[in-house]
């Protein structure tokens, strides 16, 4: 039996890159995005790869489209849910006047929806094989790290979404669901920017690296695309 998996986020960035290299990697890929009929990118490399990649519809800012995906996915077994699709949040994010409301959309997105998905695809995933629960995490939400200060909304949503990881790791871990969070670097798409380090093809390689060799003495760590363990 193929090994699945379900990728957020998956009409562009990293998460079309997650999908491309998946499914050419021979997975059965669920690729998920909130509107699969303006997705064109990723409605050509599902026609590409055939049978491999299935599209669905999903607003992971609505509870009612998680559970709607979830019950129409219902007896599918999940390998690995990848929680990928995030938001940057309003511009600025210098001390001074920033939207609350927008920032309130970023943590919706960014901490409240990665916990919704765990719970709605439980049992998809004890159904797995693998059962690895990914969050997409940061280095910019660690609190260690940030010597720079800035970037409130961003970093604030991804610190939260740090601690539901660390939670879901310790209260799934008696049914054998490993949990990640892991930085994917500093990467040039919308959001990463044309100044960043790291193609998307690189940045998924070694994402996938790290997932190819993770295992339960992995889980609740925060880790980076080359392996690095980076401190919360």
């Amino acid at each position: 039996m193929d090994n699945t998996i379900l990728i957020t986020g998956a009409n562009r960035g990293i998460g079309l890159e997650l999908t491309r290299q998946y499914g050419a990697a021979g997975w059965r890929v669920l690729a998920c995005c909130r509107n699969p009929e303006q997705a064109v990118d990723l409605r050509q490399l599902a026609a590409q790869q055939g049978q491999k990649i299935a599209i669905h519809a999903l607003d992971v800012g609505s509870e009612d489209s998680i559970s709607r995906l979830a019950e129409n996915l219902c007896g599918e077994a999940i390998d690995i849910l990848f929680n990928n699709a995030g938001v940057g949040g309003p511009k600025p994010q210098d001390f001074g006047p920033i939207n609350a409301e927008e920032w309130l959309a970023a943590m919706r997105v960014n901490v409240v929806a990665p916990f919704q998905m765990a719970v709605a695809f439980l049992d998809h995933l004890l159904a797995g094989k693998r059962r690895f629960l990914v969050i997409m995490g940061t280095q910019l939400g660690s609190i260690a790290d940030n010597t720079s200060g800035g970037k409130y909304v961003y970093r604030s949503s991804k610190a939260a979404a740090h601690m539901v990881g660390k939670s879901l790791s310790i209260d799934l871990e008696p049914r054998g669901i490993t949990t990640l969070l892991l930085h994917p670097g500093w990467v040039r798409t919308d959001m990463g920017g044309a100044q960043a380090t790291l193609s998307v093809t690189q940045s998924v390689e070694g994402l996938r690296r790290v997932l190819d060799g993770a295992g339960p003495e992995d889980n609740g760590k925060l880790i980076a695309y080359d392996g690095r363990i980076i401190p919360w």
